[in-house]
């Protein structure tokens, strides 16, 4: 796997997110490297369940990829992230921060930026639950849309191909700061599975 390669797809949180986000990942024909706090031995069963084209590795590992997830509890996101290299990172942001008054006004995403920069951070993922995130986005006749905001036009866009090659149906809702709000806990769109019908 090459450092930067968007074809790559790291999974930093083996939880039930980091499975759905892998599973979105093989389902749109990515190689997928799965990691978490406790090191890859503890991953070995979790990846024979997910199937060919995952592997296990260490948290610098994952973050090897072209696009990252962090798929980790929104407390634990300064601990995952710390003393990883994140120059010419895509970073998917599925966390949700379930009491936003300590963010002072801004998005999750805005203070993930700050902590992953000079990454590029792109909000999704986060309004649905993992069981239907992860599950096979054609549902009767139609395509499961997902939201995506991000800042950056060539990292929202390679995410936009991820999702699409997985089946979903992508919704563009701006930037980080508009778009995170649209996203969030207590937002309009969090929590429901919308279903695009042609």
């Amino acid at each position: 796997m090459q450092a930067g390669d968007i074809k790559s797809v790291g999974v930093i949180g083996a939880g039930r997110i980091g499975q759905a986000m892998a599973q979105i990942a093989r389902r749109a024909g990515r190689q997928v490297v799965i990691s978490n706090s406790r090191g890859p031995q503890s991953l070995t069963s979790l990846v024979q369940e997910l199937g060919d084209g995952v592997s296990a590795g260490t948290v610098k590992d994952a973050a090897a990829a072209g696009i990252v997830v962090l798929a980790v509890m929104w407390p634990q996101v300064p601990q995952a992230v710390e003393g990883v290299e994140w120059e010419g990172r895509i970073v998917i942001d599925p966390t949700n921060d379930f009491d936003p008054s300590d963010l002072d006004g801004r998005t999750s995403s805005e203070v993930v930026t700050d902590l992953v920069a000079p990454a590029r951070v792109v909000k999704a993922g986060n309004t649905l639950g993992a069981a239907v995130l992860g599950s096979d986005p054609h549902q009767a006749g139609g395509q499961r849309v997902i939201f995506v905001s991000g800042d950056d036009p060539d990292a929202k866009s390679a995410v936009v191909t991820l999702f699409e090659d997985a089946g979903f149906f992508v919704l563009d809702l701006g930037g980080l700061r508009e778009g995170g709000r649209m996203q969030q806990v207590g937002a309009p769109l969090a929590g429901h599975n919308f279903v695009r019908f042609p």
